[in-house]
């Protein structure tokens, strides 16, 4: 049986940062990752303005930029064979007027290995939290399981849940949540890019498939939008059905209609949306995606994760460093963070309702008109309109900067 201050089980976005910045305040941390690296298809790859000021902050921007990288200015969709710019990012407050498309593997392996320069900070690889550990109704700790079948048990004055919306240590809690039903599921895959293809991300609304590519340099990654739970039966079918009805739409990818050969090649995201009643409980809080499942839209779960830690760890770490914790730091944060939450689920849940449900049942087909619908125009001429979405996905609802204590130059 070990000890530390703050255990953090899950080496995710919001783990590393949560890990660092307590290390660089100087507390105990010990992060738990299940993997042996991050070398995994996370898909979910784009790091937001403000996460990319966070790293200014910490003193990684330098660094950061020098990973390969695609940078997002822009969305499209084509509109009769004609590409329409939907929403443009060079309006946006402060000096990063765009979204980095980075493999998130690169953004762990940078922030972790800046934490581990911290004396204060560990990390476990093959190392998954399996239960929490409680003494008079207090969590004070985690149950663990090695990749070569060892357990043990690591007691902390603080157990924080960033394990991702299938959390163990949430489940183990007994928390409570409200879930909200989502009408779609996401399939995932990659296809060739050729330099002569828009950049930026390019959205497809058509009865037959509603999708979105996301320039990733030599390649797309593509998310199609499916009902949700069809992916069964429509496995069943041609995997080449998928890019079909893209290819009838743009000419400019009909030289890969048939790049698809396997099923194998989609990869099939649950789509779920919900949050806890409460993050926490007496010695335990959840983080990120254990506190608040997010859609995909907007692509902004990751950024939100890394905006719950960075307000954890200011809110926190005095607190751990004096040894003088309460359950009502742990409520802190979440009153902190539940404005940013709600209100992004909230916006999600109207676009699953008013765009995406209508689009997947063929009440919505934006690419065959003869000219954009009435909204898309208004939001390209009236300024506010045109600045809003950008604003609310790059950089969302009270973002938060790194505490002094973590702050480093460049």
């Amino acid at each position: 049986m070990d000890r530390t201050t703050c255990l953090i089980a899950g080496g995710g976005p919001a783990g590393i940062v949560l890990g660092l910045l307590l290390a660089r305040a100087g507390v105990e941390v010990t992060v738990l990752e299940k993997h042996a690296d991050f070398l995994r298809d996370f898909r979910g790859d784009t790091v937001h303005p403000t996460t990319l000021d966070l790293l200014d902050e910490l003193g990684l921007g330098d660094r950061f930029a020098k990973l390969p990288q695609r940078r997002l200015t822009s969305v499209q969709l084509p509109i009769r064979g004609r590409m329409f710019t939907f929403a443009t990012m060079d309006r946006l407050p402060g000096p990063h007027r765009y979204i980095a498309m980075v493999p998130q593997w690169d953004l762990l392996n940078l922030l972790a290995a800046e934490a581990e320069t911290e004396p204060t900070f560990q990390l476990r690889r093959n190392t998954e939290a399996t239960d929490v550990i409680r003494e008079q109704g207090r969590v004070v700790g985690a149950r663990y399981r090695t990749r070569d079948g060892g357990t043990g048990e690591i007691r902390a004055d603080l157990t924080v849940a960033c394990d991702g919306r299938t959390s163990a240590l949430r489940a183990a809690a007994g928390l409570g949540s409200r879930r909200w039903a989502t009408p779609f599921d996401v399939w995932w895959f990659r296809i060739p890019r050729h330099d002569s293809d828009p950049a930026g991300a390019v959205g497809f609304l058509t009865p037959q498939r509603v999708a979105l590519l996301f320039d990733r340099g030599d390649y797309w990654q593509c998310a199609t939008l499916i009902a949700k739970g069809s992916d069964p039966a429509l496995r069943a079918g041609p995997v080449s059905e998928i890019m079909r009805p893209l290819t009838d739409i743009v000419p400019w990818l009909s030289d890969r209609a048939e790049i698809l050969s396997s099923w194998d090649e989609v990869k099939l995201l649950d789509v779920q949306l919900d949050h806890l009643d409460h993050w926490y409980t007496d010695g335990l809080l959840c983080l990120g995606d254990a506190a608040h499942a997010m859609s995909p839209v907007g692509g902004v779960g990751i950024n939100l994760a890394v905006q719950d830690a960075v307000a954890a760890a200011r809110i926190l770490a005095p607190k751990l460093l004096s040894h003088t914790l309460a359950t009502a730091d742990l409520a802190r944060v979440q009153r902190r963070r539940r404005l940013p939450t709600a209100v992004t689920q909230g916006l999600q849940r109207f676009l699953h309702a008013r765009a995406i449900a209508p689009a997947l049942g063929g009440r919505l087909n934006i690419s065959d008109s003869t000219e954009p619908p009435l909204p898309l125009r208004l939001l390209r001429r009236i300024p506010f309109l045109r600045d809003l979405p950008p604003r609310l996905v790059a950089r969302g609802v009270r973002p938060e900067h790194a505490p002094d204590f973590a702050r480093r130059p460049s």
